[in-house]
């Protein structure tokens, strides 16, 4: 007890002493690369991006006239059993006063005869619903989720094109938000919010709710104001038909939506006027892993994935000629400096800190660097609860998690290199539960 008391003086003497040359410099050597010239500048983007998003939506003059394209809703199924009702449902009671066809293209049929039953069961109470179409497609070989979306865009006669899972479900205002965008006839695709609908399991589930308000609900508001968006979500992805017509759709059978997005940006350069919006008010609903290994091995997925879309399948594509300037940057800067470099460098100096300095100084800097990450945390926070956030009262339930979140923050920072050296060694990628093993060997290394 002694001991441990010595050591935590020595702490307390080292924290006291920061201001001193020495530590100065070490603490300058840490977050001058990392911090300063990397996440500071997107989190300033990310604030003006959102103050500007508040200020137009008090200011801007609300558009009036009636826009109700048809719109067609793909939903991926493969072993939902009775809960893709919930998604079909919440579809119907869209308070959209236009078309909405739903496709539901259930991946290897014979295998999963829970979820065809259940979707054919809806049949009989979909018809109660006015200007509302459900489509059951039952598709005995599995290709996995690439093949059920081209299956579906096959059969799709909406000019809007939504892509969902079958365990998301949604606000009944998401297809009025979204489809309003579509007005201006440059913006080829629309990416929606995303909230944990099992926030409340576990801390686990707590930590990725956080983690989804700030990363998506709030990053997203405030880069798509820059036209910064890098991604729309595999959970839910709002499209024009003919442009997913005119790329060839669905491509890869692994990261998907990644791969559908950056196609899509390759017409960019070409026709500058187009562009990805972000609706908040779109709001999607689903669940996430709520077991530490579902929720690394989702992970493990997304990083490798990442990876493998920017280092490997897409790398050639990075030209200002084919994505235009501020894609192209925005893919070096956000995508790859600060997704997958920057957890390189942070390992790398962690290392080197445990292995050139004393414990006390190691203990005492990575005290002062949660710290400082969890101030950052609190104003994202505060500007997501404040300006943006729909549902105040359980968005407050996750305050408590601050102090703790850099940590977990940090846990998938290492991870991340994980999941990069995994797919560089391995191929990981061609791994993915998504598609069989069969359809994911035929995609290029």
């Amino acid at each position: 007890m002694t001991g441990v008391l010595e050591f935590l003086a020595q702490i307390v003497e080292i924290l006291g002493g920061l201001f001193h040359e020495t530590n100065a410099l070490a603490l300058a050597y840490m977050f001058i690369p990392f911090v300063v010239f990397l996440e500071l500048p997107l989190n300033l983007m990310i604030w003006l991006g959102v103050l500007r998003y508040y200020t137009r939506r008090i200011y801007a003059v609300p558009t009036r006239y009636p826009y109700t394209p048809r719109v067609t809703c793909i939903i991926t199924c493969y072993s939902e059993g009775g809960g893709v009702r919930g998604t079909v449902r919440s579809m119907l009671e869209q308070v959209y006063p236009g078309q909405i066809e739903i496709i539901a293209v259930v991946d290897g049929a014979d295998q999963n005869p829970a979820t065809l039953s259940a979707l054919r069961a809806m049949e009989p109470e979909v018809e109660r619903y006015a200007s509302r179409k459900l489509v059951v497609v039952p598709k005995t070989p599995r290709g996995g989720r690439v093949s059920s979306l081209n299956a579906g865009l096959q059969m799709a006669r909406g000019e809007i094109l939504l892509a969902v899972d079958a365990d998301t479900s949604f606000d009944n205002t998401m297809v009025t938000e979204a489809a309003g965008h579509f007005r201006d006839p440059n913006v080829i695709a629309v990416a929606g919010s995303l909230r944990v609908r099992n926030w409340h399991d576990n801390l686990l589930t707590r930590f990725q709710a956080l983690e989804y308000m700030i990363t998506i609900h709030l990053a997203k508001v405030g880069l798509g104001e820059f036209h910064g968006i890098n991604n729309i979500s595999g959970a839910f992805g709002v499209f024009r038909t003919e442009m997913v017509r005119k790329i060839g759709g669905w491509t890869t059978g692994s990261a998907e939506d990644l791969d559908l997005t950056l196609r899509l940006k390759q017409y960019f350069g070409r026709y500058p006027g187009f562009r990805i919006a972000f609706e908040p008010r779109a709001m999607g609903h689903t669940d996430c892993p709520a077991t530490w290994k579902g929720f690394l091995l989702q992970r493990l997925r997304w990083d490798g994935d990442l990876f493998y879309m920017y280092m490997r399948k897409h790398r050639a594509a990075f030209s200002v000629r084919q994505m235009g300037f501020w894609n192209v940057l925005l893919g070096l800067w956000y995508g790859m400096l600060f997704q997958m470099i920057m957890p390189v460098l942070i390992v790398l100096y962690t290392l080197w800190l445990v292995v050139m300095v004393a414990p006390v100084v190691v203990v005492a800097t990575f005290i002062i660097i949660m710290g400082l990450y969890a101030v950052l945390t609190a104003l994202m926070y505060i500007t997501a609860l404040v300006f943006i956030s729909e549902r105040r009262g359980r968005d407050l339930r996750l305050a408590w998690l601050i102090p703790l979140f850099p940590f977990f923050a940090m846990l998938m920072r290492v991870w991340s290199l994980v999941a990069i050296i995994n797919e560089w060694w391995r191929h990981s990628s061609q791994e993915s539960s998504m598609a069989p093993w069969w359809v994911l060997r035929k995609s290029k290394r």
